[in-house]
């Protein structure tokens, strides 16, 4: 098979080629787009640490008309204002079925599984991979779900995982390294 040198190093041409039919990208949030650590204060209060990197490929994603979607176990207001910041209106929160979300977020937006692609860290992100074409972990993810996934990428999550496949999907669809409007 042929490979493609990226911004990433080089990736098989096959995958690209996937990822140029993609047409959602649904992703957890802890371990994807956070680091997976849960920063929780004395009152309760519960913190994460987002990556602008990220946010400017989500920003970038949905300028070229690829939706992104959020699909988590937990609920936490957090991911619902920084997910509603980047322009993300798919905010599923509390779904520990995440096999099922995603099969309704491909019924209601009346989508093939060629078209999707989805990013987990952990067991319960392994069920989203059934209802995708292309199944996407990060190397901080557990051996089992790396064992599972098409591609992981070299990026870390919570540290630019998500942009690395924004800008992968942007390459494969000849919009990439083009401004797609401010930082976040």
């Amino acid at each position: 098979m042929a490979i493609i040198e990226t911004l990433y190093g080089p990736v098989n041409n096959h995958f690209i080629n996937k990822l140029s039919k993609i047409k959602l990208l649904v992703c957890d949030v802890d371990g994807i787009f956070s680091d997976g650590s849960i920063y929780m204060g004395n009152d309760g209060e519960e913190l994460k640490a987002f990556h602008t990197l990220d946010g400017y490929g989500v920003k970038s994603m949905l300028e070229i008309g690829i939706d992104v979607a959020i699909v988590t176990g937990r609920k936490s207001a957090i991911v619902e204002n920084r997910m509603s910041a980047l322009g993300v209106s798919l905010i599923i929160q509390g779904e520990e079925d995440k096999k099922t979300a995603v099969q309704k977020l491909k019924a209601g937006l009346n989508l093939k599984k060629e078209n999707i692609a989805s990013m987990g860290d952990d067991m319960p992100d392994v069920g989203m991979f059934e209802h995708s074409n292309v199944s996407i972990s990060v190397p901080n993810g557990h051996p089992y779900v790396k064992s599972v996934a098409e591609y992981i990428t070299r990026t870390a999550g919570g540290a630019g995982a998500v942009r690395e496949i924004c800008d992968l999907i942007l390459f494969a669809n000849n919009k990439l390294n083009r401004i797609y409007g401010s930082s976040v």
